[in-house]
């Protein structure tokens, strides 16, 4: 499982290319689209950014998948808008603009992991490597 440096230092990785190319490049990694999603520290109040794909974009909503690479553990900024979930999202270089997140309800997700997986079989695997259900969000203006 990643730890949280190398999590870390592929997020300032991620900018750099963003910032040295002007934007021009790293809006999509591996065929998905690239967004920053920023959230609100549960325990310290202040905002937190990180870099993240997203698989599917269904019926005006992006998708995101809390995957941690596999963890045990749930991503940081997947409970931190567990907790709030009025996010800021810049989606491939647009204008950052505030969404609210939504975890996929078991039905949804019944729906969409399939469609994930099958496109993105990286998910699947990461499934495979942890004992929790890892939670799909779902951003909405």
């Amino acid at each position: 499982m990643p730890s949280d440096r190398k999590l870390k230092t592929m997020n300032t990785l991620h900018r750099f290319l963003l910032s040295v190319t002007r934007g021009r490049k790293g809006w999509f990694v591996a065929n998905m689209p690239v967004l920053e999603l920023v959230t609100t520290g549960r325990q310290s109040g202040k905002q937190r950014a990180v870099m993240l794909t997203s698989p599917l974009q269904i019926d005006g909503e992006i998708v995101i998948v809390a995957s941690r690479g596999g963890d045990d553990q749930h991503p940081a900024w997947f409970v931190n808008l567990r907790d709030n979930p009025k996010v800021i999202v810049c989606y491939m270089g647009e204008k950052k603009k505030t969404m609210t997140a939504r975890i996929a309800n078991s039905t949804e997700r019944e729906t969409l992991w399939p469609q994930i997986t099958a496109k993105y079989k990286g998910y699947g695997e990461y499934q495979t490597r942890t004992s929790r259900e890892i939670p799909l969000v779902l951003l909405r203006d």
